[in-house]
């Protein structure tokens, strides 16, 4: 049970890690998949 507590911790860091990150360097979907008459709000 305490190994299963520790992946799902593990998995809640990790991901929440990875979006803050990809989101500060600027490696999103609009950022790379829009133009520059792409109006995104």
């Amino acid at each position: 049970m305490k190994a299963m507590f520790a992946g799902f911790a593990a998995m809640i860091v990790i991901s929440v890690g990875a979006y803050y990150g990809l989101h500060e360097i600027g490696f999103s979907s609009q950022d790379r998949y829009s133009g520059d008459n792409v109006r995104l709000e």
